[in-house]
């Protein structure tokens, strides 16, 4: 069990930290986004090549290696949507009175280029890891890319908790198509599929053989999908999540003026 509890801390620590890191980088000064995006392209090539090297490696070791390659490849899809490299056409919020059909398609108009890039990155993952022993790089990234969506359109459907100090200021626009609301009728879909899901993982790790690469690779899985019920969980809590991520959401202190 030792080998399932470190999985599992490496997770939540992963996703607390490159969560952080990730809107640290995104509320630097704009001058700051050229290096920051730079040192995370140069991370984004070495883990696009790590998928294809840990890809026949079924090991502890490997199914580590490819996590981290996902997570390294997620979060420059984030940074580069955060920091406005790749948004959508749409750079505005929609005027009152939108709704409907033209309300999502221009909330679609938004995000798309984002959405087509993580599509890309799934596409290259498949490729990468197709019939390949280690798969746990795959499906860290398509348990992301769903978690994702589902995200996107129970903000998109109404939640109490928008999430809106995580935007930067030039990316504020996009909480146009965001709607307060308690409940949507999406979200207890999402909370009950989102745990079969990680219930599913859970279960084929604990039938592993304890510290293997099967039972590590699925605890990976498992955890990161818990994390993203959590998540879920919290845009209906009483208690927004902000409060995990305080020192990605320090604004930086404004420059003295001469």
């Amino acid at each position: 069990m030792l080998a399932l509890a470190t999985a599992v801390a490496v997770t939540v620590f992963a996703w607390w930290f490159a969560t952080g890191l990730i809107l640290l980088a995104d509320r630097g000064p704009r001058s700051s986004y050229p290096l920051s995006f730079g040192l995370a392209t140069v991370l984004l090539v070495v883990a696009v090549w790590g998928w294809s090297v840990t890809a026949p490696m079924a090991t502890v070791a490997g199914a580590y290696a490819a996590f981290a390659c996902s997570l390294l490849v997620w979060g420059w899809i984030e940074m580069a949507f955060l920091m406005g490299y790749i948004r959508g056409p749409r750079r505005h919020a929609c005027p009152a009175g939108c709704h409907g059909v033209a309300h999502f398609r221009h909330a679609v108009e938004a995000i798309i280029h984002h959405e087509l890039a993580i599509v890309a990155a799934v596409g290259v993952v498949i490729a990468v890891t197709w019939q390949a022993e280690n798969a746990v790089g795959r499906w860290t990234f398509l348990a992301l890319w769903v978690m994702r969506i589902s995200a996107k359109l129970n903000l998109f459907l109404g939640v109490r908790n928008l999430g809106e100090r995580f935007l930067p200021d030039h990316m504020a626009y996009l909480e146009g198509f965001f709607r307060r609301r308690a409940m949507n009728p999406l979200l207890p879909f999402s909370l009950l599929l989102g745990g079969a899901a990680t219930g599913w993982w859970w279960a084929a790790a604990i039938s592993s053989e304890d510290a293997s690469f099967a039972a590590v690779g699925s605890a990976l899985v498992a955890t990161l999908l818990g994390l993203a019920v959590l998540e879920h969980l919290f845009m209906v809590l009483p208690i927004p999540a902000d409060f995990l991520w305080q020192f990605g959401l320090r604004k930086p202190a404004a420059a003295p003026k001469p």
